[in-house]
């Protein structure tokens, strides 16, 4: 057996199920493993270590051969999912001490499978960003190369996964939060169809963008997880009553007939050449399985970045109004009740966050809705009929997802235009409602590179099948980064 911590979900499973190893241990040493390398990835905002063992405990007691395949298999939530008794921060000083007295669906729906968790990992504020350098604690650090970025907002779910520090993780992605730190760190990443997985439980940025999904190495283990945590849930208003079928069963190894789309759009201007290639090089291996390739267009992809920088702040404007000091986290003092809110939500915030506040409030006030919100909304319908009429040729898109490697610690910091331009390839599919996953497809200056699957709604499974059918055939996600621990 490898080093317990580069197991899969799938080789845990099997492991267990021959009694070759067990959840305490493989907790145990991914335990070590985050002790060891927290210091120079600073992944973690809190270690739920005890908690984690006895619950690798109780997996241990109860497993029998009828356990799910997630039971006693240790995770890492992003600290924007509420964990009952657990800190849960929103990497924001506003949040700092919060613990939430209630669980998530998704937490309830993995703690049910069995899984163990292993603790809360490090987003960008709010999750707010494109580099995990706007959290308000620590700037997490890529495995691969720690001076570079992990990407955001979810790069701590991204990272604990490519750095063995966990065999999965819980990330969101409002606008490629998930898919563009999968493939800066060189792991598999899903964003689920709008509302297949229940929101409730999850500190809102934009609620008609935001999608709670999962990381690993593999898409079969994304599948897994996938399994567990979709579905209806009558507590989230926005959950879909779609059937959740057997992501499993649908890994065939088979892409004979499938026809996949390729946009031009999505080849931008300022791509780097060895993104290009890999990107180009993995889609050539879809055909070479017997997919049928076809170009196209969708030509409304240039208007989505600023349609997002729209509808996302405006949504964050409204969600982050609550947090005034008086029922949520610390106040500041001051001499009357607006005073208090003005020093709490001015010091209390991030320069990130506060200047997304400012464009959402500036985009919804009077005089300007029309111009801006409603203009936006407008558009986000041309981006997702795009993508329908897309859909009527093909079975799915495949895409670059970031159109750079993962950059330097502070490269982009002072800029944000180019650090919003990081998500180009990922901002339309949340606009549209769209999945989209990620798996890893080469490497461009001995950094990773990730391929983008995009399907119709609800169609997961059929990602699914195509990132499993690539990793079949390729090597990419067994590549692991050389940190010594």
């Amino acid at each position: 057996m490898s080093e317990l911590y580069n197991l899969t979900i799938r080789e845990a499973q099997q492991a267990f199920a021959t009694g070759e190893l067990t959840s305490v241990a493989l907790t145990e040493a991914l335990l070590k493993r985050i002790t060891a390398l927290e210091p120079a990835l600073q992944v973690f905002l809190t270690t739920t270590g005890e908690q984690a063992l006895a619950a690798a405990q109780t997996a241990d007691a109860t497993r029998t051969a009828t356990s799910g395949p997630l039971h006693g298999i240790p995770l890492a939530i992003k600290d924007v999912i509420c964990t009952a008794g657990v800190r849960t921060t929103c990497g924001s000083a506003i949040l700092e001490n919060f613990v939430p007295p209630y669980n998530a669906t998704v937490i309830e729906r993995l703690q049910a499978a069995g899984t163990v968790s292993l603790g809360k990992v490090n987003c960008d504020e709010f999750a707010m960003g494109s580099s995990t350098e706007n959290s308000a604690f620590q700037v997490t650090r890529n495995p691969w190369d720690t001076e570079r970025v992990p990407g955001g907002s979810s790069g701590g779910s991204a990272a604990a996964v490519a750095a063995g520090m966990a065999l999965a993780s819980l990330g969101t992605d409002t606008g490629g939060s998930i898919r563009q730190p999968a493939a800066l760190c060189g792991v598999s990443g899903l964003k689920p169809t709008y509302g297949r997985v229940s929101r409730f439980g999850l500190i809102a940025y934009g609620s008609s963008l935001d999608q709670i999904g999962p990381f690993a190495w593999t898409a079969a283990d994304i599948a897994l997880v996938l399994q567990a945590i979709a579905g209806h849930d009558p507590r989230d208003g926005t959950s879909a009553t779609v059937p959740v079928p057997d992501y499993q069963a649908g890994l065939t190894g088979d892409l004979r007939g499938l026809r996949v789309g390729v946009p031009r759009e999505y080849f931008v201007e300022g791509m780097e050449p060895g993104v290009e290639q890999a990107t180009r090089e993995a889609i050539a291996v879809l055909r070479d399985q017997g997919a049928e390739v076809i170009e196209l267009s969708l030509p409304h992809t240039k208007y989505a970045l600023p349609t997002y920088y729209i509808v996302a702040p405006a949504e964050a404007s409204a969600n982050l109004a609550r947090y005034d000091g008086v029922r949520y986290g610390p106040r500041e003092a001051g001499t009357s009740m607006w005073e208090e809110i003005e020093l709490t939500r001015g010091r209390r915030f991030g320069a990130e966050v506060r200047r997304r506040i400012m464009l959402g409030t500036y985009a919804l006030s009077a005089g300007y809705y029309d111009a801006y919100y409603k203009r936006a909304q407008q558009v986000r319908t041309l981006i997702k009929r795009d993508f329908e009429q897309a859909f009527a040729q093909v079975d799915l898109l495949a895409t670059p997802t970031s159109p750079t490697v993962a950059f330097k610690v502070g490269q982009k910091l002072d800029d944000p235009l180019t650090m919003y331009l990081s998500d180009v390839c990922t901002l339309p599919i949340n606009l549209a409602g769209v999945p989209g996953l990620v798996v890893p497809c080469g490497f461009s200056e001995d950094l990773p590179v990730g391929l983008q699957l995009i399907g119709r709604p609800f169609e997961e499974a059929t990602l699914l099948r195509a990132g499993d059918a690539y990793q079949q055939v390729t090597t990419w996600h067994t590549r692991r980064p050389s940190l010594v621990s």
